[in-house]
């Protein structure tokens, strides 16, 4: 697809004396922290600009092409997969370590270097409005809406509305998922939709329909439409097809040749591929760029630990948990580390929205500071497991049950941050074995 629908806004240089004092206090703020190793160098010289001159994130982004990332689940992947793919033709500047709020994107535009050209942006579903309207994206990419924590998070609808109303106003090009009810509705009234299919299995959360409140029916995994009123489910330019990013409209199957596992990350790499050729980049070159990612931010990264294989693995809500168990799959000894904080959202009463069925015959083992609230909820899913007070414990070995070197850890925020500095603290990555 031609670039010249993404038409790079005119430059803007950071004019202001505000603006520009802004910028070299939150360069020195990033700076410091960088030199120093202090915790928040991903967020504070945003958060320090943005006190000095609330309007340098729109200076900062009217010098790049804006491509922003938003959903419940996949946006770090997604961002990541996108930026690689971006870069393998110009340069790209991105919140790689996933500080999706304004101080984090204005910190990772304040490190942009002269030569870069696009601005590949994770942005946290509530602050999506603010970030359209302060930078003028070129185009955003939106994945899906389902419950996340409910504490401190709004409801699906609450979060569409408020979408709708950003994408009315907005130039941008859409790359939306097709499968999800919610995007569908949210991107009502935008200008330009690319739909994407990427088969979408959680559907718990969209059984009436957005637009009139009556019952959605759906045929497997692609079709589906409301009862009463006219909103179903669109024809989509992209679907994902057997490892395969398929381009209805050429009719070219583009082979996911990627090391990062799982179908969702199939899915996160079709609605990437979407958006860079809309960018103009050729499929073979942004497909390249996406096969060398083997890791995010330290998710599905190997680590040696403790004498065995540890990969990481974040899981937060059920939608990304259902997802997490067709990685796990061909894992024979998993464990899991619950923590409820408030990053994490304080109710975990999801837990019982998860099938956790597919594990009945794999060595489990949790901990974590609400150990026992996952402890409960594989006891009557009739899952066998062990209470163990640290990841060392998981990795003791028992000679009569052992089956290989590998464990597998799957964490929400804060346990998943506590296990890599655990993991990291201790020893050398392992070597990489290759592509899955």
């Amino acid at each position: 697809m031609s670039s010249s629908l993404l038409a790079r806004p005119e430059s803007v240089r950071v004019r202001h004396t505000r603006d520009r004092f802004a910028v070299l206090v939150g360069r020195a703020v990033s700076g410091y922290h960088l030199r120093t190793g202090r915790p928040g160098g991903s967020f504070a010289g945003g958060r320090a600009a943005l006190r000095i001159s609330p309007r340098v994130l729109s200076s900062l982004a009217g010098q790049f092409t804006v491509t922003l990332v938003s959903g419940t689940n996949g946006k770090t992947t997604t961002t990541r997969l996108a930026a690689e793919a971006l870069a393998t033709s110009a340069g790209v500047v991105s919140n790689s370590l996933g500080a999706n709020l304004p101080d984090g994107i204005t910190t990772a535009l304040l490190s942009a270097g002269s030569e870069v050209e696009h601005a590949v942006l994770e942005v946290d579903e509530r602050h999506l409005p603010r970030a359209v309207l302060e930078t003028d994206p070129s185009l955003v990419i939106l994945l899906n809406l389902s419950r996340d924590q409910l504490d401190r998070n709004p409801e699906c609808r609450m979060t569409a509305e408020s979408w709708t109303t950003a994408l009315a106003g907005t130039r941008a090009t859409v790359v939306a998922n097709a499968d999800d009810p919610w995007i569908v509705w949210a991107c009502r009234n935008a200008r330009r939709v690319v739909w994407v299919s990427v088969r979408q299995r959680w559907t718990e959360d969209s059984w009436v329909c957005p637009a009139c409140g009556n019952r959605l029916v759906r045929e497997g995994e692609s079709s589906w439409n409301c009862t009463h009123c006219t909103l179903s489910r669109p024809s989509p330019r992209w679907t994902l097809d057997n490892g395969r990013a398929v381009d209805s409209r050429s009719g070219t199957a583009h082979l996911l040749s990627l090391r990062l596992p799982g179908r969702i990350n199939e899915a996160n790499a079709t609605m990437a591929l979407a958006a860079a050729r809309i960018h103009g980049v050729p499929a073979g070159r942004a497909l390249s760029g996406m096969a060398d990612v083997g890791s995010v931010s330290g998710r599905y990264e190997d680590f040696q630990y403790q004498g065995r294989r540890v990969r990481l693995l974040l899981a937060k809500n059920p939608a990304s948990w259902l997802e997490t168990m067709d990685v796990l799959m061909d894992s024979p000894r998993v464990l899991f580390s619950l923590n409820a904080r408030e990053l994490d959202g304080l109710d975990t009463s999801w837990l019982w929205d998860v099938d956790f069925s597919g594990l009945r015959n794999r060595s489990v083992f949790v901990t974590g500071e609400r150990r026992y609230d996952i402890a409960t909820r594989l006891y009557y899913e009739q899952v066998p497991f062990q209470m163990v007070d640290s990841l060392a414990a998981a990795c003791v070995r028992d000679e009569a049950t052992d089956v290989g070197d590998r464990l597998d850890v799957v964490a929400n925020y804060t346990a998943f941050l506590s296990a890599i500095r655990t993991v990291r603290s201790t020893g050398p990555r392992s070597v990489e074995t290759g592509r899955r």
